[in-house]
């Protein structure tokens, strides 16, 4: 029965219709789509492929989801797995110059945070990429999360992983002056870093401690995957030597040697590397203001004394890799 208490006839039953169908549609939109991680992008709109479920690695016919405009979207061939203030947003934006990749801009943070969204989601996050092209991610917190190995291999076991890698008491340093400059309230850097000053007792339950034991987190990785799989990149040559480095990059990644020495210039106010500019930019590109922070003042025998503690995982760490990255 209508308001009037009629019968609607055949032509108002269809407007009513519509209405209602119009009325669920913009429902949808509003309180359906958005999601605890990430909104999901447009093209999920479109009718999805078959779902994957959470932990099964992909068939051939399911690892790309084709989409409007050209290309696909694709998991990830290689990932920049670690590590946190090594450098890895340096090399995403060096590896980004080349016309073979594509990556993410954002750190997606699915093996870790995000994994009950499903493989699915993921590869929604995934640029568009035409045949010949790389799809790459980087989140640097997957080396030191202990799912993600297995994650990642349930996935793809042919992934590629890149670890850029920086003298750990370096490392935890600069860890630690990116976090007092979001909390300037925060105990000061040897407050945390020991559980004794007294005795030398190293706090390991410190997150920026705990990052620099490369050899430790190397294991977990190790049940997964070979060290075939593995490129370790110098944070430190990436700095001096940003155009040699990135030349292993692009020859573990399978790619010509588009990127070289004419693509860079050393900013001397920043001490960093900067891509030189573009064509048809204005200026060069170089990493944003929250890179190349001043350190503070750490005392020389708290600096010795981590330095002392790094030694043996520093030394296990360049026989597990077959490189000497010269930190002692």
């Amino acid at each position: 029965m209508g308001c009037s208490g009629r019968l609607l006839g055949p032509v108002g039953g269809r407007r009513a219709s519509l209405l209602l169908t119009m009325i669920l549609f913009f429902t949808y939109f509003f309180y359906c789509l958005p999601g605890p991680c990430e909104p999901l992008p447009p093209a999920l709109l479109l009718p999805p492929p078959a779902a994957l479920p959470d932990g099964a690695a992909p068939t051939a016919a399911g690892d790309t989801a084709p989409a409007l405009g050209g290309g696909s979207r694709r998991f990830p061939q290689a990932i920049i797995v670690g590590v946190k203030k090594g450098g890895t947003r340096a090399l995403l934006e060096f590896l980004r110059v080349h016309p073979g990749v594509r990556a993410v801009g954002a750190e997606p943070h699915f093996f870790d945070r995000c994994y009950e969204k499903g493989l699915r989601w993921y590869r929604s996050l995934m640029p568009r990429t035409l045949e010949g092209q790389i799809t790459m991610e980087k989140t640097p917190s997957y080396f030191v999360t202990k799912e993600a190995p297995r994650r990642i291999y349930n996935m793809s076991r042919d992934t590629k992983l890149i670890v850029v890698v920086r003298n750990p008491v370096t490392r935890a340093i600069s860890d630690y002056t990116q976090t007092l400059s979001k909390n300037p309230t925060i105990p000061s850097f040897q407050d945390l870093a020991f559980k004794n000053i007294s005795t030398g007792l190293i706090d390991t339950s410190w997150s920026a401690v705990r990052i620099g034991i490369y050899a430790k987190h190397l294991d977990n990785w190790l049940q997964y995957f070979p060290l075939s799989k593995f490129l370790f990149v110098s944070g430190e040559r990436l700095v001096s030597d940003p155009a040699g480095e990135m030349g292993r990059v692009q020859d573990f990644l399978g790619l010509k040697r588009v990127v070289t020495d004419k693509h860079f210039y050393f900013n001397q106010t920043k001490g960093f590397p900067c891509l030189k500019k573009p064509e048809g930019s204005s200026k060069p590109r170089c990493l944003g203001k929250s890179k190349g922070r001043p350190h503070p003042k750490i005392e020389g025998q708290v600096v010795q004394r981590l330095q002392e503690f790094y030694r043996p995982f520093n030394m296990k760490f360049y026989q597990m890799t077959g490189q000497d990255f010269g930190w002692d």
